[in-house]
């Protein structure tokens, strides 16, 4: 229903904006098409690395990592493997579908969404240029620490 309500709203704002200028929505629309095609690829690419990591990683050991008897410690893995990468968020949710599908907790797929959207491991050098070593290492040190209370606090209410 929602994507029903968000696409005759789409439809009725371009109505809008043809009546408003035909000129500037053609040339929206061709710029639009364009990065639609270009994303489009980008998506598809890494929608299929993903399947091939996931096909390469048995369903056991992403069980035992993320989904084994203890809990705090499959936490942990799930924060440590989300500070280390770096991937869209728009591939991150539905791989933590997959995760949690495999057997991963549900707090360990949730310390892996924060520290993957909070902490920037793979972006430090970029950072500490521009803010320096002090700011990166206690904004990072203290995302991580959220990132696990966030984590521990989805258990709860999970």
């Amino acid at each position: 229903m929602t994507t029903v309500i968000l696409a005759i709203g789409a439809g009725a704002f371009l109505l809008w904006s043809l009546l408003k200028s035909v000129e500037k929505t053609k040339k929206s629309l061709k710029i639009a098409r364009n990065l639609f095609a270009k994303t489009f690829l980008q998506i598809i690419g890494v929608m299929a690395l993903i399947g091939l990591v996931l096909a390469a990683i048995p369903p056991e050991l992403i069980k035992k990592l993320l989904g084994g008897s203890n809990e705090v410690l499959s936490t942990i893995y799930g924060a440590i493997i989300g500070t280390v990468t770096i991937i869209p968020g728009f591939i991150a949710f539905p791989l933590s579908k997959s995760l949690y599908e495999s057997g991963a907790h549900l707090i360990a797929i949730a310390a892996f969404i924060t520290t993957l959207t909070m902490v920037g491991f793979a972006t430090i050098p970029i950072e500490v240029r521009h803010f320096g070593k002090k700011f990166t290492f206690y904004r990072n040190v203290l995302s991580f620490v959220f990132a696990i209370g966030i984590a521990l606090g989805m258990g709860v209410l999970l």
